[in-house]
């Protein structure tokens, strides 16, 4: 196993909630010499440094190079398509406790019944003032719930595909109920449980259901990838990878969004002016103008990073012909209308994979089967930035566990890794 693939399992084994992913990018930059700073504190920062900000499930990191007149952007998300659970979940049937919850994003929640689940997130806790929470974040790291399947002599339609409804069929079990069991409050006891706190310290918490099923490579050659969480923290890894290694001469920047898989209109995510925000206060900290500013956003490009349709084997049906990637032969670039990847861009990334002999796909869907859109189209149309689509090819997206090449995600860091040193 190359090394590249070695550390991305460790990103999809901890990345277990927005939170957690965010929490273990910053120990990764910290590592390679990145500095914390505070987004809402002025900045202090010089040529040659490396800093990062972080807010919840929001990070941005970026180096700053010799020249600093153009900015080179990667961006990928946080999220994924999930079950959350809600404030007062508690509910009992059938001698259960089971925990009510709403759905996260476009998931196929058939994946997610029969599986080993456990929870992660976050606990706000009583702090010095009202408007200074502390956050600590909480997780079990062990099998908590599942969600059973209705047996087939119950639901003698299950294999010709029956309608699921998430505040009925999703909702998990977590323990079995003896008399004298006591539903209030139960969740939250073990919050506090977990934390070494009072119940009633804790104001509130976001906890996320997630598959506790670790990372896998599978196949008789070892040359899959099966995890959870593929989309989009392959994207995350990529990206603060090729950050870390990069030397270029302008800004560099690696940003991490939340809520893309919801439309991405809240304040971490990539429909807002959060990254315009921190963009401005880099280059006034570096001295420069409103109108250097300008130009080197004009100057600069972004790279939109975000997991790809892969060929699926059992339906080809659904490829475009030549435009679909296949596992384990490289990044692909993503063209269509939904897409911010333009003749100009396509022909940068092209021209630059063919320079470092990377490996590289083209992806375009089928004329009738629109696919999902990504940060970059928002993103560059807010930045007036040229901007371009990639992302790994996987099988299965938004499936509880989702299929990749075991060579690809080293095509996929080696392509960040470019993209920032030109």
């Amino acid at each position: 196993m190359s090394d590249y693939n070695t550390e991305l399992c460790r990103f999809l084994d901890g990345g277990i909630s927005p939170y957690h992913t965010i929490r273990q990018a910053a120990d990764f930059l910290k590592e390679h010499g990145f500095v914390p700073l505070r987004m809402n504190k002025p900045f202090e920062i010089e040529k040659g440094g490396r800093y990062f900000v972080e807010n919840g499930t929001f990070l941005a990191a970026f180096s700053v190079g010799s020249e600093a007149d153009y900015f080179r952007i990667a961006a990928s998300h946080t999220d994924w398509p999930c079950l959350r659970i809600k404030p007062q979940p508690e509910l009992l049937a059938g001698g259960c406790c089971k925990l009510s919850v709403e759905s996260y994003g476009g998931g196929i929640f058939s994946t997610w019944m029969d599986r080993p689940l456990s929870l992660a997130g976050v606990a706000m806790l009583c702090g010095n003032r009202a408007t200074e929470p502390e956050m600590r974040l909480v997780s079990w790291q062990q099998p908590l719930l599942t969600i059973p399947n209705l047996a087939i002599h119950m639901n003698r339609e299950v294999n010709k595909g029956v309608p699921i409804k998430a505040n009925v069929d999703m909702l998990p079990i977590c323990r079995a109920v003896q008399d004298g069991f006591s539903k209030d409050g139960y969740l939250l006891n073990k919050i506090a449980e977990q934390l070494g706190t009072e119940p009633e310290k804790i104001l509130s918490f976001e906890l996320y259901a997630y598959c506790a099923e670790q990372a896998q490579f599978i196949g008789f050659e070892k040359d899959f990838l099966s995890s959870p969480r593929l989309d989009n923290l392959t994207s995350v890894h990529a990206t603060l990878d090729g950050l870390t290694k990069t030397s270029g001469k302008g800004i560099s920047m690696a940003v991490l969004f939340d809520n893309e898989e919801i439309g991405s209109n809240t304040p971490r995510g990539g429909d807002s002016n959060v990254l315009a925000v921190l963009m401005e206060k880099i280059t006034l900290a570096l001295g420069m103008s409103r109108a250097e500013f300008l130009d080197a956003c004009m100057n600069g490009l972004l790279l939109s990073c975000d997991a790809a349709h892969a060929a699926h084997p059992n339906h080809m049906e659904f490829a475009d012909g030549a435009h679909a990637p296949i596992l384990n032969r490289g990044v692909a670039l993503k063209r269509s209308p939904r897409y911010s990847s333009v003749t100009e861009t396509c022909a940068v990334i092209t021209d630059l994979c063919r320079r470092k002999d990377i490996p590289l796909q083209l992806y375009m869907n089928r004329a009738d089967l629109p696919g999902g859109g990504t940060l970059g189209s928002m993103l560059s149309s807010m930045l007036a930035m040229p901007a371009v689509d990639v992302g790994v090819p996987i099988l299965a997206m938004h499936s509880a566990r989702e299929l990749m090449g075991a060579r690809d995600q080293e095509a996929f860091c080696r392509l960040c890794e470019a993209f920032f040193d030109e």
